[in-house]
């Protein structure tokens, strides 16, 4: 059965059949012109460059400052501040991984690298928290003595340094995942030190040197919850997730209104890096109809509805009449008829008086 195909273009997919194949990424994608991915390099670098200067050097002070006053609480902030600073590390190394173009077998780069990183930073996270908790509870049973004016003094610079090193850090792009677990580090250490700085004014007043662990369980909360809110996120990427925000039978059915759609079968969704959201389907379109336009409208509706401008979509015709065949014979009364190796649901198109037409 001859389609009007405006060319004779084939491949051979996982079907086991030959198939008119119609990928796109709409205008934006060939020169990647129209949008941007991860972060913005050169000046996100600058800005971590300088909250990691200001957290090295403050650390260092610390510790000794820790040791000579006996607190725990300043110690706990110098080793949170040492992951920290190895966040911010890992986000600079991660950077540049990521903005290496594709090359070999990594057909996406090394963009993942970001993953990577938020991962190990939300692990780090978890991993610290539960050493600080278990050194907390041991002090508040055998509390040590704790100068507690060093306390004060210490954690009131840090804030001051970490407000500093948050502020560069917020001017970064945070919608890159990697960024954001280095930013979290900072931000929790910021609320540490505000903890400390309330135990040390505490200790200061009343001599209760048990300030200093509670502080201390405080700082280990935000960052088990933290830490899990990263290893989550990341995983999520990981295991091929959708995008938070994007349903897929919701996308699979608004897809199906696009005019001239019969059925769309092996949908997914997913994420390349953070910020950066991709899509594959397989598109069935009503016989005597042009594929390409089809197409266009459903990469427009993508672009403009779900910020998804990496597309792939295989478009061919319908075969719904019984006497001819193309291998994409549906039976409109069957819902579960459709192509034999489908990956998850199909979707099919409402009545032709609902069907949307993308403006």
């Amino acid at each position: 059965m001859e389609h009007p195909h405006d060319h004779d273009e084939h491949r051979q997919d996982g079907h086991g059949h030959d198939n008119h194949d119609h990928s796109g990424h709409g205008p934006d994608e060939h020169g990647h012109s129209g949008h941007s991915h991860g972060v913005s390099a050169d000046a996100d670098r600058r800005w971590l460059t300088l909250a990691l200067a200001l957290i090295a050097t403050f650390m260092a002070g610390e510790v000794v400052v820790g040791l000579i006053a006996r607190s725990l609480a300043l110690l706990s902030d110098a080793a949170h501040m040492l992951t920290d600073a190895g966040a911010i590390v890992l986000a600079l190394v991660a950077m540049r991984l990521a903005a290496r173009p594709p090359k070999g077998g990594f057909t996406f780069g090394l963009k993942r690298a970001e993953i990577l990183s938020a991962q190990a930073n939300g692990l780090s996270m978890l991993l610290l928290g539960g050493w600080l908790a278990f050194e907390a509870v041991k002090r508040l049973i055998d509390p040590p003595d704790v100068t507690g004016g060093l306390v004060l003094v210490t954690a009131l610079a840090g804030i001051v340094v970490n407000l500093a090193a948050a502020w560069a850090m917020s001017r970064a792009n945070r919608s890159s995942l990697n960024v954001e677990g280095a930013f979290q580090h900072v931000l929790n250490d910021l609320f540490a030190f505000i903890a400390t700085a309330i135990a040390g004014a505490v200790m200061v007043l009343t001599g209760f040197t048990r300030a200093d662990p509670i502080a201390t369980l405080i700082v280990v909360v935000l960052m088990v919850k933290a830490g899990l809110g990263l290893i989550r996120d990341s995983g999520r990427i990981f295991l091929e997730a959708a995008p938070t925000g994007i349903d897929p039978p919701a996308l699979g059915a608004r897809l199906t209104g696009v005019n001239g759609v019969v059925e769309i079968h092996d949908l997914h969704v997913w994420q390349i890096t953070s910020g950066q959201p991709a899509l594959s389907a397989h598109i069935l379109v009503a016989e005597g109809l042009d594929c390409h336009a089809v197409r266009a409208n459903i990469e427009d509706l993508l672009r403009r509805d779900y910020q998804i401008t990496h597309s792939t979509l295989q478009v061919d015709h319908a075969d719904t009449d019984p006497t001819r065949s193309t291998g994409y014979e549906i039976n409109l009364d069957d819902p579960n008829s459709h192509c034999d190796d489908a990956h998850g649901a199909s979707y099919r198109a409402a009545a032709p008086d609902r069907a949307e037409q993308p403006g």
